[in-house]
């Protein structure tokens, strides 16, 4: 299917849907999670599980690290502020500071680990923009391959992750860059 452009270029669309519904159990857990008491993160945080557990990849006193639940694809991290803060403008500048070096960390694992032809890295901010978990800020970063996007996304609706969480913790704990 093509749509004609103003400059009289043809764009290709490969999608007409753009959905993840297998996130949906993600989405209402971490909804359940913020009106019982605490958020899903704050949870992991303060949990006495093992790192291996929670999938804690790296936790100082400002930030985090940890493996997405329900990942997009293997690899699919996020790292957010250890404080319980929901808005982009209410980070604290050391608090972004760390942040964005703890970030680069985490694009070094993933590339040291997976060779990725190329990575994505945002923020959803807020319900209506995807945020699984509006009341914690978090930035995710996941590892990307030329031609990622397959028959089982594209036609099946299907995401196929190769490894298993453990798996995929044991091999970005392998290529942290901090100790």
């Amino acid at each position: 299917m093509s749509s004609p452009e103003p400059d009289g270029l043809a764009a290709l669309v490969t999608l007409e849907r753009l959905w993840a519904g297998w996130r949906s159990e993600y989405v209402g857990s971490a909804s359940v999670g913020d009106t019982d008491g605490g958020c899903v993160f704050c949870r992991i945080l303060a949990s006495e599980d093992s790192p291996e557990q929670t999938y804690l990849l790296w936790r100082d006193d400002t930030c985090a690290a940890l493996l997405n639940a329900f990942p997009y694809t293997s690899g699919h991290l996020m790292v957010l502020p250890v404080r319980h803060v929901a808005e982009l403008e209410d980070v604290r500048a050391d608090e972004a500071a760390a942040l964005w070096a703890l970030l680069a960390d985490a694009t070094r694992a993933l590339k040291a680990a997976y060779s990725p032809d190329g990575l994505n890295v945002g923020a959803n901010l807020g319900r209506a923009a995807g945020a699984g978990v509006p009341g914690h800020f978090h930035v995710h970063c996941l590892p990307r391959w030329d031609g990622d996007t397959n028959f089982m996304t594209s036609l099946a609706e299907a995401r196929v992750l190769p490894e298993s969480l453990p798996a995929t913790y044991a091999r970005l704990g392998k290529a942290w860059p901090r100790s």
